[in-house]
């Protein structure tokens, strides 16, 4: 029989903490069509898979959304909040993710709102230690909100933001993002064309889960 002393501490033992709270941004806007819309939802929901970051997800209690977003109007959580208390919740959010509807379609590139947009969606996991924003997209702004500026409040409130900049020639989007998108503790990898993108979301996800600051 337990001592009443031990018997309170056990039951005193704080619940696991959430490390990290992580808003997944797809870009839905005019210039993705079926084809590169089908390789960022099935190359995102493929990462997540991938075994040590299933372990991390799981371990560190990460909650995650899914955010499509386009126009300056055009944002919506695709998949609300949840969090991963095991390596079968993170199947299922996989499995949602690669059946996920298309939301906005024939609409502008509104970088800057879409970084306003998921910057409020954070109250409702305010226990998890980090917040990140995840812009992934293949062009600038041409609508919306000052993207600069909104990247400059989210760190002026601790949220992380980080990239990932589609390039099907040169480097003009990752510099875009370098420059306006990602936050000075953030970074951008960037994925050269749509066939390269499961490669570059899975790596992303592995620096921001595995080697966070590296």
């Amino acid at each position: 029989m337990l001592k009443l002393g031990v018997l309170l501490s056990l039951l005193a033992k704080p619940a696991l903490a959430c490390k990290l709270a992580l808003i997944l941004l797809m870009d839905v806007s005019t210039s993705i069509d079926g084809g590169e819309y089908a390789y960022q939802r099935d190359g995102l929901a493929d990462a997540l898979l991938d075994t040590e970051i299933m372990s991390v997800l799981s371990r560190d209690r990460v909650a995650l959304m899914v955010v499509q977003w386009s126009g300056a109007r055009d944002q919506v959580a695709a998949i609300p909040w949840r969090r991963m208390h095991s390596q079968g919740d993170v199947e299922v959010f996989s499995n949602w993710v690669r059946s996920m509807r298309r939301v906005f379609v024939n609409s502008k590139t509104a970088v800057g709102s879409a970084l306003a947009f998921s910057s409020t969606q954070f109250e409702a996991v305010a226990d998890c230690e980090r917040r990140v924003i995840d812009v992934s997209g293949d062009g600038a702004s041409n609508s919306g909100v000052n993207t600069s500026n909104q990247s400059r409040l989210a760190a002026r409130q601790g949220i992380e933001i980080n990239g990932v900049a589609i390039d099907i020639v040169g480097n003009a989007i990752t510099t875009y993002y370098r420059r306006h998108v990602v936050t000075p503790d953030g970074f951008v990898l960037t994925s050269t064309g749509f066939s390269d993108y499961p490669a570059t979301i899975r790596a992303k996800l592995l620096r921001e889960l595995v080697r966070p600051g590296s």
